[in-house]
């Protein structure tokens, strides 16, 4: 019982002493394997254009040469035709990608499920 308590107290110390990017990626981590329900809307203007359901997580797109962020983020997800939060007949998995500069969305974990 003791060690138990000693490795706890070690990985909590040592998780404690990396940087807050390197805790965000352990966050990341944790969330991309016990899985998430998130939705992606794209807006123009003020009107719902377009809706992903199922999402297990947005990417950032990274150059091919180097490690420089690319301005566009990407991810797999159910499209959802009619806007209804349902996975529905005949929608599927599909791949997406949207700017960071022209499109507004809002990515948020599914509240119903």
């Amino acid at each position: 019982m003791k060690i138990r308590l000693l490795v706890v107290i070690l990985m909590v110390s040592a998780l404690g002493a990396c940087t807050q990017e390197t805790q965000n990626k352990f966050g990341r981590a944790i969330q991309n394997w016990t899985g998430t329900n998130g939705v992606l809307e794209i807006y123009s203007g003020d009107k719902l254009v377009r809706r992903f359901i199922e999402i297990d997580k947005l990417s950032t797109a990274v150059a091919t040469q180097g490690s420089d962020s690319r301005p566009y983020r990407f991810g797999y997800g159910i499209f959802d035709e009619n806007l209804n939060m349902h996975k529905d007949p005949g929608e599927k998995k599909v791949y997406f990608e949207f700017s960071d500069y022209s499109t507004p969305y809002v990515f948020f974990e599914h509240p119903h499920r």
